[in-house]
């Protein structure tokens, strides 16, 4: 039986709807400026189709993900409302519904993609292997514990209680490794960044504020998403219903932190790069202005040439304000070039 501190499942359905709606529709709108910060004035070759095709699929997800919900409202309040066994609460609280299944089976996948995607960000850092060995292997334990608990859910039978002990635990392992992945990958990623930054020379400021702004949106988007599992864990230690509303708010989290990645960091580069422009010019007028005005002399060339007529050099030299032709050249002549 649901404790007394628990909300009923259909309320908890509706406002775990709602709050996700609100969500999604940010994570819509992080997504176009997404796209717009890996494709604006750059050509199909240089765009980072890994990321770009990431975060496609995180949309999709999410997407799908509402949409089940939605359904599942309108099933559970309206066409199953008066014919279900129990009434609405009963609906949502049995798990073995297929649009139950389908719909945990998306936030597992989307799990895992976010997990996976911060798991490739640390080997590109890195560009070793062997670092992303302890992530890779508890992004395996999340797979494991992820397809544990969708089996699990399919083969549990409508009891009037969504938080079978199973459930309960498979949910723990899962939202734990995931936690401990996501952690190692980042850490491992910022610890990269600090490192690459202390090698920097100090005369190279602007770098240095380059790569401690990526380092800080790396650890912001680890801290929200850790907060977010937290939140979970907490919820599941309190009442029944709870980490079920924070489940549906967590999907549209995910894409919402993958997103903030790449739009913090676009936004980033062109400042950095603005500060730069910035300095240049500020620094090519300071270097003008420093260095002494000479006024230039007028050049004069001197050409001598020497010709034999019957055996007998004759010379004739003369001032002239053009350069020779090559006529001239042909002849043999010798050029001194001096200011006046």
């Amino acid at each position: 039986m649901a404790s007394a501190r628990s909300i009923s499942l259909d309320t908890a359905a509706i406002i775990s709807t709602v709050l996700e709606s609100i969500l999604y529709g940010f994570s819509v709108l992080m997504f176009i400026g997404s796209m717009w910060a890996l494709t604006y004035k750059r050509s199909m070759r240089d765009i980072n189709r890994p990321v770009a095709a990431a975060a496609i699929l995180l949309l999709i997800l999410s997407t799908a993900h509402i949409v089940l919900d939605i359904i599942r409202i309108e099933y559970g309040l309206v066409t199953y409302r008066d014919t279900y066994q129990g009434g609405p609460a009963a609906y949502f609280a049995d798990v073995s519904q297929k649009t139950y299944v389908i719909k945990n089976s998306i936030y597992v996948l989307q799990t895992l993609l976010g997990d996976a995607v911060a798991i490739y960000r640390c080997y590109v850092i890195w560009q070793a292997a062997w670092v992303i060995i302890l992530p890779s292997m508890l992004w395996c334990g999340v797979a494991v514990t992820g397809a544990l608990l969708v089996y699990g859910d399919s083969q549990t039978r409508s009891t009037g209680i969504i938080s079978t002990e199973v459930t309960m635990e498979c949910m723990g392992a899962f939202c734990g490794l995931t936690l401990a992945a996501n952690l190692s990958s980042s850490g491992l990623l910022a610890y990269r960044i600090w490192k690459i930054e202390r090698n920097v020379s100090i005369s190279r400021a602007s770098t240095k504020v380059m790569t401690t702004s990526v380092m800080r949106v790396i650890m912001d988007a680890a801290i929200l998403y850790t907060i977010a599992l937290l939140s979970i864990v907490a919820g599941s230690l309190c009442s029944n219903s709870g980490p079920f509303v924070l489940i549906d708010m967590l999907t549209p989290i995910i894409s919402i932190t993958f997103y903030t990645v790449i739009i913090r960091i676009a936004i980033g580069k062109n400042t950095h790069s603005q500060i730069l422009t910035v300095r240049g010019g500020m620094t090519s007028e300071t270097e003008r202005g420093s260095l002494p005005q000479y006024s230039m002399k007028p050049l004069q060339v001197h050409i001598s040439r020497s010709t034999h007529t019957d055996g007998t050099p004759v010379y004739g030299v003369w001032n002239q304000s053009r350069p020779p032709t090559r006529k001239e050249s042909l002849d043999g002549m010798s050029c001194n070039v001096s200011s006046g």
